[in-house]
């Protein structure tokens, strides 16, 4: 069994063809899901209405680097990222500078409050729909390649290929937050 690593401050001996350099990781992270409905209709419209707002919050956060985006169309976020024909069916791709900045903006903004209506504009998935993993710094991943580190966890578990919070030590705000109960 892999051990759990600190890496949030994460750095990797990479060999450039010149020798070895020390090279700075981001984390990357993938959530897929299917909307209930498709994204013009009333059912989905309040999430719809602010994926502006939500995504604005992240963008501006410290420690954002990156966002897969759509067409720019105001309140369509990158849902115009769909996976596959199913128009409903749809993929967020960020990157960070490292774990902390992600669980804050994820679980210390009104993102949170989304989360946690979740099941009220997304179909339950029986599939694992979230995966994180390490970048070199300035890459920007593609959603195939996102979709394989997505498939990796699903058949082989959390590595250091293909992780979720519980692999990351210094996550610790997932623990407190991730499987709180619902409120009615």
């Amino acid at each position: 069994m892999q051990s759990q690593h600190d890496w949030n401050e994460a750095r990797f001996e990479c060999f450039n063809g010149l020798g070895a350099s020390i090279m700075n990781m981001h984390l990357a992270q993938l959530n897929v899901g299917r909307l209930a409905a498709p994204t013009d209709d009333p059912r989905v419209k309040e999430f719809m209405d602010n994926l502006d707002l939500v995504n604005g919050i992240g963008k501006s956060m410290p420690g954002f680097v990156w966002m897969m985006e759509g067409s720019g169309e105001p309140g369509q976020g990158n849902t115009e990222a769909k996976i596959g024909d199913d128009p409903q069916f749809v993929a967020n791709l960020t990157v960070w500078e490292d774990v902390k900045s992600l669980e804050t903006f994820v679980w210390g903004t009104i993102h949170r409050k989304f989360y946690e209506r979740r099941t009220e504009w997304f179909e339950m998935m029986r599939d694992m729909h979230f995966v994180m993993w390490w970048v070199p710094e300035g890459h920007q991943p593609t959603l195939d390649e996102a979709m394989e580190r997505l498939a990796h966890r699903r058949e082989h578990g959390d590595s250091d290929t293909a992780f979720g919070w519980e692999w990351l030590r210094d996550a610790k705000m997932h623990r407190t937050h991730a499987c709180a109960p619902r409120v009615a």
